[in-house]
Formats: structure tokens, sequence, C-alpha cells
């Protein structure tokens, strides 16, 4: 008898957000789902995991639909490593990320919470996808972005991804969907500034923004295929070493 998928869930807007309740409901479609995601939004926090406090982990029945679920104090990273190492019963089969509310394309993959937990799989040899949306409503339709996850998570079911690799999949906020291109990471950045306020007591404070700018437009890119209507993957790795400067650097050795 084939052995059922066992499949954990994660993502950073935390666990009562529309993303992930859509993304957990698609999932039971491929295989047995365990949830664990942030009892609260953890954007932006990149591969950052609790150290100098505890953790809390409390059984949650959110979904209400029969689906092992759990919120937690800490990140998506948090999540994803209590999951293989405290929660579930073996090392899963696919941990999904999201939907996220908003674009992770481009650099923002470096910020983003919901890949991170990707990176995180890829990390621990497990086949991880982070799935975005973009679109920062919180009642954003996700109904475009179901056929996308079926057949992005069937397809890495059948053939895997490869070691050290987890996919990041966009989606534009689109209604008449074009399709899915495969394609590299745009060269993009924020541009950030800070809006300085004061408070009752006039003290100042500060929120972050800025412009996402791309430096180098090109036609390959998922930038340029968002743009057009097209869901994105970008195959995503957390080798970060600069292979092209270490020929020059080893004339430093000793």
């Amino acid at each position: 008898m084939k052995k059922e998928k066992l499949i954990l869930v994660t993502n950073d807007d935390g666990i009562t957000s529309k993303g992930i309740t859509v993304l957990q409901k698609v999932m039971q479609k491929f295989g047995k789902v365990v949830v664990i995601a942030p009892d609260s939004a953890m954007s932006g926090m990149g591969h950052a995991i609790t150290i100098n406090q505890p953790l809390r982990l409390f059984k949650d029945n959110h979904f209400n639909n029969g689906v092992e679920s759990y919120s937690c104090s800490g990140t998506p990273v948090d999540c994803v490593k209590l999951g293989i190492y405290e929660i579930l019963d073996g090392v899963p089969d696919l941990i999904v990320s999201g939907i996220n509310h908003g674009s992770n394309a481009a650099t923002n993959v470096l910020y983003s919470g919901t890949m991170s937990a990707a990176v995180e799989g890829a990390m621990e040899n497990i086949s991880s996808i982070g799935f975005s949306l973009c679109s920062y409503d919180p009642d954003a339709n996700f109904d475009h972005a179901v056929e996308i996850v079926e057949k992005v998570v069937a397809n890495v079911l059948d053939e895997g991804i490869g070691e050290g690799v987890c996919l990041n999949v966009n989606i534009p906020d689109v209604q008449n969907l074009k399709g899915l291109k495969v394609c590299r990471q745009a060269h993009a950045f924020w541009e950030d500034f800070f809006e300085k306020r004061m408070d009752p007591h006039n003290r100042p404070y500060y929120w972050l923004t800025g412009d996402f700018v791309e430096q180098t437009p090109a036609e390959d890119t998922d930038l340029f295929w968002l743009e057009k209507g097209y869901a994105t993957v970008v195959p995503t790795q957390f080798d970060l070493t600069a292979y092209k400067v270490m020929t020059k650097l080893k004339q430093w050795e000793l």
C-alpha cells in the first residue's frame, strides 16, 4: 500500500490569514497535512530564529476541518524547525509556505519569512515551496492561485526539486492568469527612506518605507513575467557563495 504523503504547512502572515487557510485546504488533496504557523504576523522576519526567549506552541482549531494545526509564538523558521524535530511523526515529504499576502519576487526573497521557511526546508533536504500572491489585501481573492499551487505541488511530489533548492512561486493579482513561467530572480532593490513622525509626547518615531526599483530590466525575470500576467517559478538556493570572485580572491591565500 502506498504511504500517504506528509505535508507541513506554514506561513509568515499568521495562522489566521486567508492565504494559509486556502493553502492548507488545497494541500489536503495531496496527503496528510499538519499546520504550524506563527500566532501573529511575522512578515519581513527573513531567516530569524528565536534564541533569547522560550517558544510557545499551542494546538489550534482555527481551520475547523480536522487538520492538525498549531500556533507558534516564534518565526516561520521556528515553525519549520519545531515541526521537523518535535511535532511531526517522521520527516515531511513536502513543506509549503504561504500563500503570502504580497509579492516575494526579486530580492524580496531575502526579507521574506514565507520564503525563509521554504529555504529552511531546503537546508534539511526536504522539497519546499513558498507561494505568494501579489496582493496585500487581507481578503484577497485566491481562486486563480489554487490552479498554480496544485500544478506546482503535483510536479514537485512527482519529480522532486533537487538538493539544496526550493521554489519561489509568485502569482499576479489578476483573474485572467495567462500561464506559468520558470525564470530568474530580477535585479531589483528597495530604495529605502524613513517617514519621521512625532508621538503624543513629542518624541520621534519612524516608519520604514520606500520604492521598489528594478535596476536592470530584462525579459527573463520574475518581475517581467508577473507584469505580463504570468505566475512565476524561481528555483532558489541558500548557497550565497560568489563563485565568480573566488578565483581572484585565491591570490590572497597564504
